[in-house]
């Protein structure tokens, strides 16, 4: 029987524009810790072997921090690319020679450092037997629109859709590397996430209901939350 092994993938080289910080938003402080710190330590648990952080190649804040609490395991890569397309595949052309095609690759956001154990725990296990892969999402929960702009560059409603049918992407997103880095390598356009990139192989992942706890951290207003979560945690 073929042993595959499991690891993880942050892609942490963007900037975070739209936190309107200076320093990149992986390094925004909470609770007491980097926000990649935090990212970092939801996916460095077994089975998952090492986690790549895959930062920008000019990146000097990554080593003022403290790791050691993760000692072997996590490998900083500085080969981020303009996109988060570039950085994961540049990530994984990086690992190349430390992992095999069949093995498991979680890509997790650096923005996400409230996954919750139960969570990844889900993930892991209704992957055991799935062909393809399977990412963590929550059913939408609001009302949808679609929306277009008019003639005086406003926008306005222009469908309702059936919010029966959609799903919030999270991450962990997990996928055999080989395939992952194939469908990446073969990727149009500007895919937003690994899902999008498997999906024009005319592949389907699994989704795996996980929680709202698993927020991103987009905006300023998101910080509080998250601190309030990873508090409530300690």
């Amino acid at each position: 029987m073929l042993t595959v092994s499991y690891y993880a993938l942050i892609p942490a080289a963007g900037s975070g524009s739209r936190m309107a910080g200076q320093a990149p938003k992986q390094y925004l402080a909470l609770a007491g810790r980097p926000m990649l710190w935090h990212a970092v330590r939801a996916v460095c648990v077994p089975p998952v072997e090492s986690v790549f952080v895959v930062l920008a190649p000019d990146d000097k804040t990554f080593a003022t921090h403290d790791w050691s609490a993760f000692g072997a395991k996590l490998e900083p890569l500085y080969c981020g690319g303009e996109t988060r397309r570039d950085s994961v595949f540049n990530g994984i052309v990086a690992m190349h020679s430390l992992i095999n095609p069949d093995d498991w690759l979680l890509v997790h956001d650096a923005a996400r450092p409230c996954l919750p154990k139960a969570d990844l725990q889900s993930l892991l296990k209704e992957s055991e037997s799935e062909p393809v892969g399977a990412i963590l999402a929550v059913p939408a929960a609001d009302t949808v629109k679609r929306a277009q702009k008019d003639e005086g560059g406003f926008m306005r409603i222009a469908a309702t859709e059936d919010r029966t049918q959609l799903w919030l992407a999270q991450t962990p997103q997990l996928f055999r590397a080989g395939l992952l880095a194939d469908a990446l390598r073969q990727a149009r356009g500007s895919v937003t996430d690994e899902a999008a990139a498997v999906e024009s192989l005319g592949l389907k992942p699994r989704l795996v209901a996980g929680s709202r706890e698993n927020l991103k951290v987009t905006y300023p207003e998101d910080v509080a939350i998250a601190e309030t979560i990873l508090a409530r945690r300690r």
